[in-house]
């Protein structure tokens, strides 16, 4: 359950690495930087308002300045609200709109990484980069930066005018700046380092969770929930403490800016008032300053509470890099070889034997070998030759971790062969584009696989510009119309996360539905008739002999029934070929074969 621990966020300049996604936006980004310029001059400009309030209202008694002074704060207020509307609005709209760019980015990256990726990166953690890190950039885009810059804005702009209305005092407030700045520093690193310990544990809770709804029968038939609870609390709670101690340091870098910032604007106050009872300067002079000091103080204290989201971000942004910049270890080759040339290869072929339209393609292994990345130790295959010929069914049996799987595997192309090669008419696998070779595949794997969604874009999955005519005649094949009465709005019936509103042989076939609507020229069965009743099955064996003609079919099978029908049987022990034959041959040849048939087909053989 644990995510790997990764290195510390050093600082924020990692956050640049997303301003490649702000560049297609730059007519938003110049509003928003106009309207921040904007409502900065006009805050600034209050103070100056403040001072002739005091001065030439109040302490000259005229009701007419009085009046010029109060229309001149309304009208900056007027000012003020418009440009943040579109301050606002506008910094919204790019951090919602960049956050969601990244997330489509992200996403439509790893879909393309190679399976072995996902034995040691979590889909549960990298859900959680995908949604939670992806909404800490977008608050800092469309929140907290703005709020940074425009805070920077007016500290500056305040210092400025602070200097112009009484430089005496305007160094009694810089004098106090190292004391703020020392602790955002200083407990600024702490907090940054804290931030990204936080988002790697709340990764941790979001794997938790997704392992054990996906799996809730399973925990729920052992009884394991106060197991699950008393693990799950544990996370949590190693979270709470991390979130904690993130939070202890920043509540304490905002305690000691504050205090600073009192301490100083109370000692220039002290100072300042001496001055204005000395008459050396007006009570206007003395507010407009207050105001500017307060400004700049809450400039400071502002960019230190924000400076806490942005390291936040930044930790976000390299975990999010970090898969971004994730490679395949399957890559198409530079120079692919067209489709096109497996297809006429095929028609030379019949032409030349003088046959019929032939839609199968022979696969020739050679030498393979092959070990998974996380057990290089360990070889998968050893050695196999072995030639499966067009238009024939080739059945894959043998003891359980022998080989089969990793031969759909390795044809699927989900890994690349340590040694030896992968031929498809001749051609190296290899040199198709991953587009091209599965294109001509079809899978239906033992554990049928059901996404959210209706019936007809299940069955539509392989094929998603199917008409609905022909997805009626995929399902028909498949004896999915037998159940199909059951579902309460036809083929736009919702079947539930994973399917999890049909029974097993209900998803088994619209899975092979989905293989039919596929129409292949290379089918790949892995125990496509295991989840079914006898019933169930004789309608799929039936859809499955339409299925295999003109096809190259491989299956690994277990039932005697899928067998002693195949072309070729496979023997496979131990990542090597024990035998190859038909079922009568292997069962006078090999020994093996023989005790799987007195063993795994016995019911079958009675």
């Amino acid at each position: 359950m644990q995510t790997p621990d990764r290195p510390k966020s050093k600082n924020i300049r990692v956050l640049s690495k997303t301003f490649s996604y702000l560049k297609p936006y730059r007519f938003q980004m110049a509003l928003s930087s106009f309207a921040l310029l904007f409502t900065a001059g006009v805050t600034l400009g209050l103070g100056q308002g403040l001072r002739h309030l005091v001065d030439a209202g109040f302490s000259a008694r005229s009701k007419e300045e009085l009046g010029y002074s109060l229309a001149f704060i309304i009208l900056v207020g007027i000012l003020l609200a418009i440009g943040t509307y579109i301050r606002h609005y506008t910094v919204s709209w790019i951090g919602e709109r960049v956050a969601s760019d990244i997330r489509r980015d992200v996403f439509k990256h790893i879909i393309f990484i190679h399976p072995s990726f996902f034995e040691t990166n979590s889909p549960g953690e990298i859900q959680s980069r995908i949604t939670t890190d992806t909404t800490l950039i977008q608050t800092v885009i469309g929140s907290s930066a703005s709020i940074a810059l425009r805070n920077i804005l007016m500290f500056v702009g305040g210092i400025i005018f602070l200097f112009i209305t009484n430089a005496k005092l305007s160094m009694i407030v810089l004098l106090s700046v190292p004391f703020i700045v020392f602790p955002i520093l200083y407990y600024g690193k702490k907090v940054r380092n804290l931030s990204r310990s936080t988002q790697d544990k709340i990764a941790n809770i979001g794997t938790y969770v997704s392992e054990s709804l996906l799996n809730i029968k399973i925990l729920q038939s052992f009884h394991h929930q106060e197991v699950d609870i008393q693990k799950f609390t544990q996370t949590v709670e190693d979270t709470f403490a991390v979130a904690v101690s993130r939070i202890k340091q920043r509540a304490l870098l905002i305690a000691a800016v504050i205090l600073f910032i009192l301490t100083g604007i109370s000692v220039m106050l002290w100072i300042g008032g001496t001055d204005v009872l000395e008459g050396k300067i007006t009570g206007g002079e003395l507010i407009a300053f207050s105001f500017y000091a307060i400004m700049v103080a809450n400039s400071v204290g502002a960019v230190s509470e924000v400076l806490g989201d942005l390291q936040r971000a930044a930790g976000a942004t390299e975990r999010l890099m970090e898969l971004l910049l994730s490679e395949s270890e399957i890559q198409d080759s530079l120079t692919p070889t067209p489709i096109s040339k497996i297809l006429k290869i095929t028609e030379v072929n019949h032409s030349s034997n003088g046959s019929s339209k032939r839609n199968g393609l022979k696969i020739n292994l050679e030498n393979l070998f092959f070990s998974y990345p996380s057990r290089p130790d360990h070889q998968a295959l050893k050695g196999i030759d072995l030639e499966i010929p067009a238009n024939k069914t080739t059945a894959l049996v043998g003891p359980s971790g022998g080989g089969k799987s990793t031969l759909f595997e390795l044809i699927l192309r989900f890994y690349d062969p340590t040694q030896g090669r992968i031929l498809i008419e001749g051609l190296d696998l290899k040199d198709l584009t991953l587009k091209d070779l599965r294109s001509l595949i079809g899978f239906v794997p033992q554990q049928p696989i059901l996404f959210s969604g209706s019936l007809r874009e299940n069955i539509a999955y392989g094929k998603p510009n199917a008409s609905f005519e022909e997805i009626q005649k995929a399902a028909e094949n498949a004896y999915v119309t037998e159940f199909l009465n059951q579902l309460p709005e036809g083929y736009e019936s919702n079947l539930g996360h994973l399917g999890t509103r049909l029974s097993g042989g209900q998803k088994q076939r619209i899975a092979i539905a989905r293989a039919i609507l596929r129409n292949p020229r290379i089918l790949l069965l892995d125990e496509a008739t295991s989840a079914l009743d006898s019933e169930s099955e004789q309608m799929i064996q039936r859809a499955l002999d339409f299925l295999v003609k003109e096809r190259t079919t491989i299956m690994i099978a277990h039932r005697l029934s899928t067998v002693v029908k195949s072309d070729q049987i496979v023997v496979i022990k131990e990542g090597e070929v024990e035998s190859v034959g038909t079922h009568d041959e292997l069962m006078k040849k090999s020994e093996l074969y023989e005790r799987l048939a007195k063993l795994q087909f016995h019911t079958e053989l009675l």
